[in-house]
């Protein structure tokens, strides 16, 4: 597995793109952090990690607020000790 025992954070997890590359991030062995500003939509990606037997967490961040991209790090940080790869899929549009 190419990601095995691996942290990537993957923002917009809830849907799409963003959590079709959270299942496969974690089939390949990861332990992925799913950001999301949707809790039921992100809640449902760290449902299907978890009943494919991988290993993830939640966290809430709108990306268009820095202090929120600051704490999605920090808290990856705090809750696996490091982060090695960062998914910055979501998108901002005005």
């Amino acid at each position: 597995m190419r990601l095995a025992d691996k942290v990537v954070l993957i923002t917009g997890a809830g849907s799409g793109i963003g959590r079709h590359s959270a299942l496969r991030c974690a089939g390949e062995g990861a332990r992925v952090v799913a950001v999301d500003r949707d809790d039921e939509a992100a809640a449902e990606t760290v449902q299907q990690i978890s009943e494919m037997g991988g290993q993830s967490i939640y966290l809430k961040a709108d990306i268009a607020r820095g202090a929120d991209c600051r704490d999605m790090v920090a808290a990856t940080e705090e809750e696996y000790g490091r982060l090695d790869v960062l998914f910055n899929n979501a998108g901002i549009s005005h």
